[in-house]
């Protein structure tokens, strides 16, 4: 993991440079970037340092910055430097998670001195995530990616063998399953980790210049290529690159991918060199690439050498057990984003949150703790959906059944006394229910240890 060090982000070279100059004469180890965009693929769960960033710049600012990187884990130090006068954007900073402000024109020795508490602050979370590893309480995986249903455990399980490899890994699931959270836990507990992480939407590259954002180019390669390029399968050299929804990548570019994953190296437009490629690739899909093979809109050979190792993230309809803790989960989340007192979710919410479909899978979810946590309407009232699979009656009430007290279990945490008297049935009742469904109390894992 990155150790101790500061990443620097303005859009204003002397600035940058200067600045780097100063803090590097109180014995931090700084690093610099012109971009929000250009920082976020080196930061994630294991990062061990602090970064700091102008709030006033071209394309992502710094207020976005700092909500992207509380998105990836809400616990990295972010300092954002604000122009004379600017307290109420300041406030807001402080507000919405940011760990303090900075305001220009200031002093390299009272940033130091910030940065210092920042980076021991951050130490401290880190160890004490080791030390909760080491103790057999959650990981970092399992804070990231909460549930207790068979499918989650063995997921985590099968991350924690394929991460440590080196292997190219194909990731399937539904839309908003949580693919990309996947494939950062795989990079986060790599030997990589402290390789930048570079995600591209397969679907979203304009086909016309998708080589040249994949491969780069040299100067006069094409018209308006004024200067040499670097593509971004070299700006991941060292980490791991996500090619998200590879199905929509064109064929004839699948030709060339599948030289790349066979020779690790690449071509840049224009060039005849070939430039090696230290990466990891992993792909995520929401289509069934078999299917896909036998449309003829992707190539078999590229499929076959894919697909040697294979995780399937489970989709929230095959993991309901998991949904109130995982809502309590990220309520939570988006309470530290958005710099507001944990929620105590109600009983009767959770009970809901348990019981309807969400066809948008965590991401969906996600919304509606977000809603939750703003004081929003969460949509939720009559919209319950009970629906079952199965057309047997029993089947479907065994099933409502088990799921209210997995809910009510949830809700109480784990205190059973309320629940049974919540059901209306005796204690013996709940244990032979319990019992009968495969049910026990932690269901209610505190989120918190």
């Amino acid at each position: 993991m990155n150790n101790a060090v500061v990443f620097l982000v303005d859009d204003e070279e002397e600035l940058r440079l200067s600045t780097r100059q100063a803090l590097e004469l109180h014995g931090l180890e700084v690093r610099t970037f012109a971009s929000a965009e250009d920082v976020l693929p080196h930061v994630g769960f294991g990062f061990g340092g602090v970064v700091i960033s102008d709030i006033r710049m071209p394309g992502m600012d710094g207020m976005t910055l700092l909500h992207r990187i509380r998105e990836l884990d809400h616990e990295i130090p972010v300092i954002l430097v604000t122009g004379h006068g600017e307290v109420q954007l300041a406030v807001k900073a402080m507000r919405e998670g940011a760990y303090d402000f900075i305001e220009k024109p200031f002093t390299a020795q009272a940033v130091a001195g910030i940065i210092r508490h920042a980076l021991d602050r951050r130490s401290l979370v880190l160890e004490n995530r080791r030390l909760k590893a080491v103790a057999g309480k959650r990981d970092d995986l399992e804070t990231r990616m909460p549930g207790r249903t068979a499918v989650m455990v063995d997921l985590r399980y099968r991350m924690r063998a394929i991460g440590a490899t080196e292997a190219d890994t194909l990731i399937i699931g539904e839309t908003g399953a949580g693919k990309e959270v996947v494939a950062r836990g795989l990079h986060d507990i790599s030997a990589r980790a402290k390789g930048p992480f570079i995600a591209i939407n397969c679907a979203s590259l304009p086909e016309t210049l998708i080589e040249s954002e994949l491969f780069g180019h040299e100067a006069g390669a094409f018209p308006g290529a004024l200067r040499a390029r670097y593509g971004k399968f070299e700006h991941g050299r060292g980490g791991t690159i996500l090619l998200d929804e590879i199905g929509s990548m064109p064929v004839d570019l699948q030709a060339k991918f599948l030289r790349v994953l066979q020779e690790r190296t690449i071509t840049r437009l224009g060039s005849n060199e070939s430039v090696p490629l230290d990466v990891r690739f992993i792909a995520t899909s929401k289509v069934d690439l078999v299917a896909e093979v036998a449309a003829g809109r992707f190539r078999a050979d590229l499929f076959y050498r894919l697909n040697v190792v294979t995780i399937r993230v489970p989709s929230l309809a095959q993991r309901r057990a998991d949904i109130p803790l995982l809502f309590l989960h990220l309520v939570r989340e988006a309470c530290a984003r958005y710099g507001r007192d944990d929620i105590k979710v109600a009983p009767d919410v959770i009970s809901e949150i348990g019981e309807r479909d969400w066809p948008g899978n965590v991401r969906e979810l996600r919304n509606a703790a977000d809603r939750l946590a703003l004081g929003l309407d969460t949509g939720l009232d009559s919209t319950a959906s009970l629906t079952e699979t199965s057309p047997r009656l029993a089947d479907k009430v065994a099933a409502y059944e088990k799921q209210l007290i997995a809910n009510a279990i949830t809700a109480h945490g784990g205190a059973l006394k309320p629940v049974y008297e919540q059901l209306g049935i005796s204690r013996k009742t709940l244990y032979e229910k319990m019992q009968k469904h495969g049910l026990d109390k932690t269901l209610a894992l505190d989120l918190g240890e």
